[in-house]
């Protein structure tokens, strides 16, 4: 997503949204929003008798995930192919791609290359065959990332593991043909190289979840209650090895292998906080804590992560000063029922096919407000992710599923943002609308040592040359650390 140089979709930044951003109260997922949040009513849950619990969804079983990816080398684009001559728009000899073909199902696709530090100058083009009614789509571009994303040079994650340059991933749809070129920036007449070992990346993400659990997470005005966690609960839900420790990672907040961590009231959230179960820090407790209510989280287990695929363990940072806010840049063309399945497929990519060791953001957001766990590691935990190339030290990344340049974050995403923010920051006594530094561990716009200052909730291209999490969505930053702010407390 090299945007300001080269991406074929960048775009100017957009004009503020005249609509504002609007702060649900209820206590579980988005609504359409009101003003400021309201007090929280006094409830706290007594510890002697288990609070009544919501029905959950149901979790994506464990042989519905195993999902697939198709590797397929780019060719040279030039007129002597006997396809090639439908891509003399491609303007270069140097240009790259597939011409059109049958391929195996598949949903979501990039494009990879053998050296991470490899920029890529070019443009990424695709159209890819609707396995519904075999219509061809129109071209579609696809965001580079030049190396944007991922882990912090030098760190443990970058020199344990083969990493790959990628392009940011596209989710098409169920597909079964597809048609790809790269063309390469021209400087002065001349073509830039493009990095060896292009390849086509086709994710099949397995089968979708059953049929109305992912989908009724995000129905408005559904308030959940907390869930009563005990060892003979945990004990009731035997889960595979990998499965089981992602699970105890969140031990405290829900039951192991549960689908959901329930949402809290605020009053609820401080008395949990006080008797010591998820708290991280001795922050957490102070006297008069600024911290907003939890939000309802969908795990790992629910949104159907194959637990094999990702390194064994788990990486921590110190604390959490700041929020990376992205977008995926995965186009804007799934339904909220279709969350899950997107969110696999990104994290199938990052692994499989960038070579990270697990899904690169902290937590992600769909159009509907839903929020998902994303690294594994525990969602009150300081778990260092791959999402801000430079800055993964001591902050937190959270994608909005979709791409925010020209269109609009829906309000209940944004409000998402606000009450997910205001949760974890509060674990770590900050304040949404305050300024912080992080030390820069290397990147394009900052040199590896120097200290940064952030907005606490700052967007992507706050710490790299990049257009994500687009114009629209870091527009509305800024009323985003007010409506958390409020969500902790603050005046």
């Amino acid at each position: 997503m090299r945007a300001y140089l080269v991406s074929s979709i960048a775009v100017t930044c957009a004009a503020a949204l005249a609509l504002p951003l609007t702060v649900a109260t209820q206590a579980a997922g988005a609504g359409p929003g009101v003003a400021a949040p309201a007090a929280e009513p006094a409830v706290v849950a007594a510890p002697a008798a288990a609070p009544e619990t919501a029905a959950a969804p149901a979790a994506v079983p464990d042989s519905a995930v195993a999902g697939s990816t198709q590797s397929l080398p780019l060719e040279p684009l030039g007129p002597d192919r006997p396809w090639g001559r439908s891509f003399a728009a491609a303007g270069s000899a140097a240009a790259q791609g597939l011409g059109r073909r049958d391929v195996r199902p598949f949903s979501l696709l990039g494009v990879v290359w053998d050296d991470a530090r490899a920029p890529l100058h070019g443009t990424v083009e695709v159209r890819t065959r609707s396995a519904a009614d075999g219509a061809w789509s129109d071209w579609q571009d696809v965001e580079t990332h030049n190396d944007e994303h991922g882990a912090d040079p030098g760190s443990a994650e970058a020199r344990s593991r083969a990493l790959h340059g990628s392009t940011a991933p596209l989710w098409v749809g169920d597909s079964d043909g597809v048609e790809v070129r790269v063309r390469p920036e021209r400087h002065e007449g001349t073509d830039a190289p493009l990095p060896s070992g292009l390849r086509l990346e086709l994710v099949d993400p397995g089968p979708e979840p059953a049929p109305g659990a992912p989908g009724a997470w995000g129905a408005p005005g559904r308030r959940a209650t907390a869930v009563a966690w005990s060892p003979q609960a945990a004990q009731a839900a035997p889960a595979a090895p990998e499965q089981a420790e992602a699970a105890r990672a969140n031990a405290g907040l829900a039951p192991l292998g549960a689908a959901v961590i329930p949402a809290l009231t605020r009053d609820q959230t401080l008395a949990e906080l006080r008797a010591g179960a998820g708290a991280t820090t001795t922050r957490a407790v102070a006297a008069k804590p600024y911290i907003g209510p939890r939000p309802k989280i969908i795990t790992r287990k629910g949104w159907g992560a194959d637990e094999k695929m990702r390194e064994k363990g788990f990486v921590y940072t110190k604390t959490i000063k700041a929020v990376f806010v992205h977008h995926s840049a995965t186009g804007n063309r799934y339904t909220c029922k279709q969350a899950p399945s997107v969110l696999r497929s990104i994290y199938r990519y990052h692994v499989k096919s960038s070579g990270w060791r697990d899904l690169g953001y902290n937590f992600a957001v769909d159009k509907c407000g839903n929020i998902y766990e994303g690294r594994a590691g525990g969602v009150a935990k300081p778990v260092m992710g791959a999402h801000t190339l430079g800055f993964n030290t001591d902050s937190m990344g959270i994608a909005v599923l979709g791409t925010y340049g020209t269109t609009s974050p829906p309000a209940a995403a944004l409000t998402a943002i606000a009450r997910l923010t205001a949760w974890k920051l509060g674990l770590h006594g900050v304040n949404p609308k305050a300024k912080t530094y992080l030390t820069s561990g290397g990147g394009n716009l900052y040199k590896k040592g120097r200290k940064v200052r952030f907005n606490v909730i700052a967007g992507h291209r706050d710490g790299f040359a990049t257009e994500c999490p687009g114009g629209r969505l870091y527009n509305k930053l800024g009323t985003a650390r007010s409506a958390s702010a409020k969500y902790q407390g603050r005046r």
